[in-house]
């Protein structure tokens, strides 16, 4: 019949290899999610696997009381809009002038820059920067080092160069400044991109946690990555024992349910942001 879907050798063996990869990835994210909201003895007993047993909120409501976690929560939060926001603007500000094909000496910066991707000073000579210009003990250590990151820079300016240069023109005759083209006419189109881009931002602040431990030298100025990588060395799930012969709340379960808590941002974010992903995979393509 017409409109009937055929399943062919290969699309069967692509579903499976993809239903494979599929539950290697989910299945430590659900085991992480069943600890944390499992009863304290199954969790030191090792008999979580899949699904949670018992349900307990006792490691949720253990985060709560340590006034690390919310601190740095918030902080993380804060350096990850800052700097995310810092790195958008910077990367579209870059980006365009690269884009045009009648910038002087285009070429050369093109390649100072994507040799960084290969090339750099190293951790101590950019310590001694970061230090030199009084930025140690700040967010602004963890932001302006890594305002614009090379490989997003390079799609942001491939986006812009397949972008319409009738659009361009137009806004010219029409007497609209470099500046005005920029923010008013080609940023608004580039949303695809700039979402794309974006979401990568977030991630790589979200996560970071090696270079507050470099540059922060405040407790209370860390994000939450530090105080989970700091609870993941200093604990270990040993079987204890509370008052009167109860199983104690096992640091296992904690650290699981902080693992949750920081994973519920990108969990919001994400498909919000996936429809996104498949323009960006078509970047500076336009219609007739």
């Amino acid at each position: 019949m017409v409109g009937e879907k055929k399943f062919s050798l290969f699309s069967m063996i692509n579903t499976f290899i993809l239903a494979c990869v599929a539950v290697v990835i989910l299945y430590p994210i659900i085991q992480i999610v069943s600890i944390s909201f499992s009863e304290p003895s199954a969790v030191i007993q090792g008999r979580v696997y899949l699904w949670p047993i018992g349900l307990n909120f006792d490691a949720y409501l253990e985060i709560a009381k340590d006034h690390r976690i919310p601190r740095s929560y918030l902080n993380t939060i804060l350096y990850t809009a800052v700097g995310t926001f810092i790195n958008l603007a910077m990367t579209a500000v870059a980006a365009y002038p690269l884009s045009r094909r009648h910038l002087f000496g285009r070429k050369f910066w093109i390649i100072m820059i994507v040799l960084t991707m290969f090339i750099n000073g190293g951790m101590i000579p950019t310590y001694l920067v970061v230090r030199e210009v009084g930025l140690l003990n700040s967010m602004w250590a963890l932001v302006i080092p890594n305002a614009i990151w090379t490989f997003e820079l390079l799609i942001m300016k491939s986006f812009f160069e397949n972008m319409s240069e009738s659009l361009r023109e137009s806004a010219v005759i029409d007497g609209a400044s470099e500046y005005r083209i920029l923010w008013s006419i080609m940023l608004p189109l580039a949303k695809p991109a700039l979402a794309s881009i974006g979401l990568f931002y977030f991630m790589g602040h979200w996560n970071s946690y090696f270079l507050p431990m470099i540059y922060l030298r405040d407790t209370e100025m860390y994000p939450v990555q530090v105080v989970l990588r700091d609870l993941l060395i200093k604990t270990s799930a040993t079987e204890t024992m509370g008052a009167e012969g109860t199983v104690a709340l096992p640091p296992e379960a904690v650290k699981n349910a902080i693992i949750v808590v920081t994973m519920v941002p990108v969990l919001i974010i994400y498909p919000f942001a996936q429809k996104y992903f498949a323009k960006g995979v078509m970047l500076g393509a336009e219609k007739g």
